[in-house]
Order: C-alpha cells, then structure tokens, then sequence
C-alpha cells in the first residue's frame, strides 16, 4: 500500500510502498477513506514526539472495516468507524489500574499505549490495522472527509467545551479561530451559548460571526469592555494572545488549554487582581473519553458543526505538510487516500 513516511525528525514526508498491514487479534483493518491532519503531526515530524521513525503519521481517521481479527465480536466488515490518538492502554500499570477512561491524557499516563501515529501506524496511509475497542462507529449519513476532524479537531474542543461545564447564563469566548476554534465556536453557538470569538485576523471577523460567534473581538481589553467572559477556550498555540485574552475573563472563570506548544509554558499575569483572589481556574483537557466523542459525532451528522477543509490526495501529502508547517492551511487539512 501507499502510506507517508516520517523517515527523521525534520526530514520532508515521503509517500512509500509499505507492506498492507493484516487484522491481528483484538484488531480490525480499515481501508482509509479520510485522515485529517493537525498541528501534532508537525510536532511529530519535528522531533517532539520521540524517536518514533520511520512511522506513518495522522490520528484522525476514519474509513470502512474490510477485515476483523480473531476474537473481535463488536466490529464486522462494512462497518464505517473512526479511530483517535489512542486506540488502547496496557491495563496493568498504576493509572490504568484505578480504571480511567480511555482518552488522550491516557498516552501521557500509561507507558504502554498504542498511540495511532506514534508507537504504531497512523493512518496517512491507504490501510491501517486498528485495535478495535479504539474504534467508534460513524453515524450514517456523516461524509467521511466531515468526520474525520472530528476525531481530534471536534472532539478536542468538545471536551473543552465540556470540561468547562458552562452554565446557561454564561459566556463562552474561543481564542484563534483556526483549525480548533472554527470547530469550537460552532459548537458553542450549537449549545446555546453566547459565543465571543477572539481573532487579531481581520480578514476572519466576518467568517466568525457566520460560524456562530455574537461578538468578534481582537484581543482582552475588547473582551473586558464587551463585559468579559466565563470561559475562554484556548484553541491555538500562540500563548502570548492567550494570556493577554485573560484580561477579559470574570470572576469564578475557567481557562481551557485545549492549544499545545511544546516550547514554552502558558502563564499567567501578575498584574491587575491577583488570579486566586478571582477564583479562578485553569483547566488542562484533551481527549474526554469516548461519550464525548460520540456527542460530537452526532453533532456533526446533525449539521450543529462543520469543519472547513482542505482535501488533498494521498501522493499530494507533502504538498500538504509544507501547507500546514507553514500556517498556510488556515483550517483542517484531509488525505483521501481513496477519493
């Protein structure tokens, strides 16, 4: 099959033929139809995420079951499923012992998970072998180019979003509206929410409102003046607009770091009132389990949420990289190694 490799840390993408991999026990095997990209993978390619190569990048994936391994009785063949950044955990060390769902802040925790793109094969590639309790089943009628953000890009803000625990009267603002705030503000907007974008792009005031946004502001000081915010949804990797966007938040609210950035830490201002004398909070969140993804899956095949995407052909892969390493790509990129 065709898949792209990562052949060293900071080294181009190539698009090889490796061996078709087989349905081994636990597991089944998906014919890729779509797999997004995101920002990790260039931190992948960049050396952040180890010495993994070679290996195939991409963990939001989708496509059609065509093969299933012994012992495997919750998937069978035609079966249209997904699969995330972690597919399974060891089950036998500390954290897996107290029995946490199965998430992204797994792969942080447990020594031994598979991770797809990272300790195994990701799924920019024609074929991928899957464990299948990593694996959710697509709603019907969700195109697989739609659901393929979703499996990172949505279920990442989602849980966000979630893990927020907005109430009904409050606020919910999204700074960078790019691959993950475009998502998050859709969503926002789909839940009720009034919904604050925060941008220093111009060009994107007017697409934030079509997405759902009642208020497009460039930076805290316009968010304090709006009456601030109850949470504020960190989408993107640029901590210096963050941190500034936390002028605008209120008492009692919630900062999610959604955003990576592998070369400096997110801080908080001591000027102004002190954040504990705000009460404050910071909250950390990534993948929320498996309930969150299947609420975003249907989100998205009700038509609450739509990812804006750029659709590329595998052997065009690094045509796309250079895309997103460059911050060309201003939303979801999405391999379709068979469109």
């Amino acid at each position: 099959m065709k898949a792209v490799v990562m052949t060293g840390a900071n080294q181009p993408w190539e698009v090889q033929e490796v061996p078709t991999p087989t349905a081994e026990p636990g597991q089944v095997l998906v014919k890729v139809h779509a797999s997004g990209m995101c920002f990790t993978d260039v931190w992948a390619t960049t050396g952040y995420g180890g010495d993994i190569y070679p290996q195939t990048p991409g963990h939001e994936v989708v496509g059609e079951v065509v093969e299933v391994g012994a012992g495997v009785h919750t998937r069978q063949v035609g079966d249209r499923v997904g699969t995330t950044w972690v597919q399974s955990a060891c089950g036998r060390c500390d954290y897996c012992r107290e029995n946490r769902p199965l998430t992204g802040q797994t792969a942080m925790n447990c020594p031994g998970a598979r991770t797809t793109g990272f300790s195994t094969q990701g799924g920019h590639a024609e074929y991928i072998a899957i464990t299948a309790g990593g694996t959710v089943l697509l709603p019907d009628g969700l195109a697989y180019e739609d659901a393929a953000p979703m499996m990172c890009a949505g279920y990442t803000t989602w849980s966000g979003l979630r893990d927020a625990s907005p109430q009904p009267h409050e606020k919910v603002a999204v700074v960078g509206i790019g691959g993950l705030g475009h998502v998050a503000l859709q969503l926002a907007r789909a839940s009720g929410f009034e919904t604050i974008a925060i941008t220093h792009s111009p060009d994107k005031h007017e697409l934030a409102a079509q997405l759902g946004a009642d208020h497009v502001v460039a930076n805290g000081e316009e968010l304090r003046d709006l009456g601030g915010t109850d949470v504020l949804l960190i989408t993107t990797n640029a901590f210096d607009a963050a941190e500034e966007a936390m002028t605008g938040l209120r008492p009692d609210g919630r900062v999610v770091l959604s955003g990576l950035d592998f070369t400096r830490p997110f801080s908080i201002s001591s000027e102004g009132v002190p954040f504990h004398m705000m009460r404050q909070q910071v909250i950390g969140s990534t993948h929320g389990g498996q309930h969150y993804l299947a609420e975003v899956l249907d989100l998205a095949a009700k038509g609450k949420v739509k990812p804006i995407t750029e659709t590329f052909p595998l052997d065009r892969a690094t045509d796309a990289y250079d895309r997103l390493s460059s911050g060309k790509m201003r939303f979801r990129g999405v391999l379709t190694p068979h469109a």
